[in-house]
């Protein structure tokens, strides 16, 4: 029922990207781009169960991984996997969302197969030399691989969704973490249980991995133009200035010379210690505190973060665009507002209420991916543009994972103390997070502010975003305006 359950996200996930066609793109168009983004995203949410898969590992492998040194391995990694965006982001901007994908999903692949070996060994006790420093190289490589996927996806969707349609695109960019962190968690531990096998949680994602990503050779193009359709003006702040050739040190400069990116790279950072601050260690809070974990809760752990992760993420897209003109910041300010008050009653419940503590923490959960879904993969695009969209997006997302090694390393710490730190270790960022969110509340690129009073300004009755008041929107009948 659980997999029927996911299987039905996925098809309503679909189903609202083809309802969802403000501009009005012929049928042609609107598949072609479905060819394009769907096998980018499986490979996304299969390299997120390559990320996670060491969540069950470290589980089943019992006292060879302590939560300490499972928080100095995910803290090292996701360190790495934060500081590589500076290389990376600005390597894909400039060589293509298609080849850096290719680069993720088959180094994430062989980086898997190498923590599989490595699991072996240490299992028949012949690990040649300490179990962290280890694991920690290893997986900070594939966290690296890992990197480039990221920024990939989010560089093709730059190229292929108008500003007033990429607040739904959001919303699927978060609904494939979730779908991934279902597959990290349920289908690693259904992987274990099937196989009695260990190692099996990182050869089979590798292998998976490796799929879809020989699939995306043949059906990812990274621009319109590349699969055969006119170019059209996105709207972003590359609006006008796409003949412009940005440098290695123009790339960065857009990101760490721009208050607005930093104040929107801040408020990931916050989404960072949220998300993973709790989908990293309630299992592991429900096995040292058994009357704090709820059964149901813990056998369905990655199912309930799916399905609160999309309803998170497509909440936060829809309200984004709908109401209010595709500004990020609004929606950002009311989910760190929630964590806030999510937190602190969590805190209230921790030891009393077991059914409480899951509740708020896949709601937690559930904000996280939301701002995630607003600020890596639409907030950075729009105000980085087409041309710098790959460093923007992957130094914002690099700071949430910033922001997941400062929960890895503390929460690991300070749950040896008390559990009663984890959920207030929250607070302070929900805080810090509503204070920038709110100061963004009413940014928008100019390009796309023109164009929605363009669009107003022709009284046609309805909302803007409609279609491109310049021409037909591309793919529809006659062509498209170029930039």
């Amino acid at each position: 029922m659980y997999l029927a359950v996911i299987g039905a996200c996925l098809v309503a996930v679909i189903a609202a990207y083809f309802a969802n066609n403000p501009l009005g793109h012929s049928r042609k168009f609107v598949m072609r781009r479905f060819l394009n983004w769907f096998p980018l995203g499986m490979t996304y949410s299969f390299l997120y169960m390559g990320r996670l898969n060491i969540i069950v590992s470290s589980k089943a492998m019992g006292a060879l991984m302590t939560k300490e040194t499972f928080g100095i391995i995910t803290g090292v990694g996701t360190l790495v996997y934060a500081v590589s965006f500076v290389v990376n982001g600005p390597l894909v901007d400039r060589i293509g969302g298609k080849r850096g994908m290719l680069i993720a999903g088959f180094g994430s692949a062989v980086s898997n197969a190498m923590l599989g070996l490595l699991t072996v060994l240490v299992l028949a006790g012949r690990m040649p030399g300490h179990l962290t420093a280890a694991y920690s190289a290893v997986y900070s490589l594939n966290m690296y691989f890992q990197s480039y996927g990221a920024v990939s996806i989010i560089k093709v969707k730059a190229y292929w969704f108008h500003v007033r349609e990429r607040g739904v695109f959001g919303a699927i960019f978060g609904s494939l973490i979730s779908i991934g962190v279902y597959f990290a968690i349920d289908w690693s531990r259904a992987i274990v249980d099937f196989t009695g096998s260990i190692p099996a949680v990182f050869f089979v994602p590798a292998a998976i991995i490796a799929g879809w990503t020989i699939i995306d050779i043949w059906a990812v193009a990274d621009t319109p133009e590349d699969a055969g359709f006119p170019s059209f003006d996105t709207h972003d702040a590359s609006s006008g200035l796409m003949h412009i050739d940005l440098s290695y040190l123009d790339l960065l400069k857009k990101v760490f010379l721009s208050p607005l990116m930093l104040m929107i790279a801040a408020v990931e950072l916050t989404s960072g210690v949220f998300r993973n601050g709790i989908q990293y260690w309630y299992t592991f809070f429900a096995a040292e505190v058994p009357a704090g974990g709820s059964p149901f809760f813990v056998q369905h752990w990655g199912w309930l973060l799916c399905i609160f992760g999309i309803v998170g993420g497509f909440a936060a897209g829809f309200i984004s665009d709908k109401f209010f003109q595709s500004r990020r910041g609004p929606v950002a300010a009311i989910l760190s507002a929630l964590v806030l008050a999510l937190a602190l009653v969590m805190a209230a419940t921790l030891r009393t209420s077991p059914v409480t503590v899951g509740i708020m923490g896949v709601a937690i959960t559930m904000c996280a991916v939301g701002i995630t879904s607003l600020m890596s993969g639409t907030a950075a695009t729009d105000f980085g543009g087409r041309k710098a969209t790959a460093t923007c997006a992957g130094i914002v997302d690099g700071f949430a994972y910033a922001g997941s090694t400062i929960q890895s390393v503390s929460i690991g710490y300070l749950a040896s103390i008390n559990w009663i730190w984890w959920p207030l270790f929250l607070v302070p960022f929900a805080l810090l997070g509503l204070a920038i969110a709110i100061r963004i509340w009413l940014e928008l690129p100019p390009a796309t502010r023109r164009y929605i009073e363009e669009v107003e300004s022709k009284g046609s009755g309805r909302k803007a975003g409609i279609r491109d008041p310049r021409g037909p929107a591309i793919g529809a009948e006659g062509p498209a305006p170029a930039e």
